[in-house]
């Protein structure tokens, strides 16, 4: 059998791999952070017989398009955000339509207010809807657009839940799908799964530190680890061990977070996002580190079992935000957790054959492995400072 390849570089060579790999890990961090849970929320219920349409969007959003932190401290005050009302009202006006049948009805702001969601801050709005005919959905299908943020970010979406005495049901929107129909009835089985499915997948591929995380357990799959110095990594000549560690620590991430997610979803676990976020953070800190120090190298799943608890408390919290079905709770949540594991299942078959054909050049282990874990460590850090 061959015998595996040692790589040593010059000392100056590795250092300025790390700080190239840190330097561009940081630049495409930072960038999708700019987009992580970049979600509004609205909501179409009856208030005394009419029509009531809520939109809830993140400050965060309307401040990347309006500049609305006008002192510069870094954020978005009430007084900064209700100082232009009238011009944020009109914004929203313009992006938003209700059409019964083939004739438009009119939206007029009822209230405006803020709200706090599990990332932040955000904008709630309640707007009246007059259709012509009235509002009964039985009598013409409702059709709902939705045209906000995305001229400014095409990873945004708009999660709908529907709640009226004719119809309940929920649709994500898109730039792609910026339009949907409600029609009279309930949703059936098979449409509240396909939604929540689609709703797992998005949150997991645009939840950063979740994806972190699981990359930071997983670069050291095709490598054999020094146990007298971390950094000497050779390259592991055979493909099975490299594939039992990979599934050890998605199986254990897996197991962790659809526990928790479970438990609070379900109320029987309520920490608040005030606690759980910073962890997730401080989770994504401790895998980085651990590949450069070797804190538990060898027992990278136990890792993911133990911080994936915490994790699953973060997608509880947005699976909540999305508005929960009464009716078919346990499809919504076998579903998201089914779409949550979709879409991490697409991350490892990503990143498995990438790791495997480069786990001998010294690109991989100085560049990946090495710069990325301490960028990845640098950008938790930034990450947890600011949760806290």
């Amino acid at each position: 059998m061959r015998n595996p390849v040692h790589w040593r570089l010059p000392f100056f060579c590795r250092q300025a791999l790390l700080v190239l790999a840190a330097a561009g890990l940081w630049a495409w961090a930072a960038g999708a952070q700019a987009h992580s849970s970049s979600n509004s929320y609205l909501t179409l219920s009856a208030r005394a017989g009419a029509l009531v349409l809520r939109t809830d969007l993140h400050l965060r959003d309307l401040d990347l398009i309006f500049d609305l932190d006008g002192n510069r401290d870094g954020q978005v005050s009430w007084g900064e955000t209700s100082a232009r009302a009238a011009e944020l009202t009109a914004w929203m006006q313009q992006g938003l339509q209700v059409r019964s049948a083939d004739q438009a009805c009119t939206l007029q702001p009822l209230d405006l207010l803020a709200s706090q969601h599990a990332d932040g801050y955000y904008l709630s709005t309640e707007w009246s809807v007059a259709c012509p005919g009235g509002a009964d959905p039985g009598a013409a299908p409702l059709t709902l657009r939705y045209g906000l943020v995305f001229p400014q970010d095409n990873l945004h979406r708009g999660l709908l839940r529907v709640d009226l005495p004719q119809a309940q049901s929920s649709a994500l929107f898109s730039p792609d799908q910026p339009e949907v129909q409600i029609a009279a009835g309930v949703q059936s089985v098979g449409a509240v799964l396909r939604r929540y499915v689609v709703d797992g997948v998005w949150h997991i591929w645009i939840g950063t530190d979740h994806i972190l995380f699981l990359l930071s357990l997983l670069v050291l799959a095709p490598l054999v680890v020094s146990r007298k110095k971390v950094t000497d990594w050779d390259a592991q000549p055979r493909f099975r061990p490299t594939l039992l560690n990979v599934l050890s620590v998605v199986t254990a991430f897996t197991v962790a977070h659809s526990v928790t997610l479970s438990l609070s979803v379900l109320r029987w676990l309520e920490p608040s996002a005030g606690f759980i976020e910073p962890v997730i953070a401080l989770s994504v800190v401790l895998a980085a580190l651990n590949n450069l120090l070797g804190w538990f190298a060898f027992t990278r799943w136990r890792l993911a079992l133990v911080f994936g608890l915490i994790h699953g408390f973060g997608f509880a919290n947005v699976l909540l935000d999305l508005g929960l079905p009464a009716r078919d709770l346990a499809v919504a949540l076998g579903g998201f957790n089914l779409g949550v594991e979709l879409g991490q299942i697409a991350i490892v078959l990503v990143f498995l054959p990438l790791a495997w054909w480069l786990r001998r050049t010294a690109f991989y282990r100085w560049g990946v492995v090495a710069g990325g874990s301490l960028a990845i460590a640098v950008i938790a850090t930034v990450w947890l400072v600011e949760r806290l």
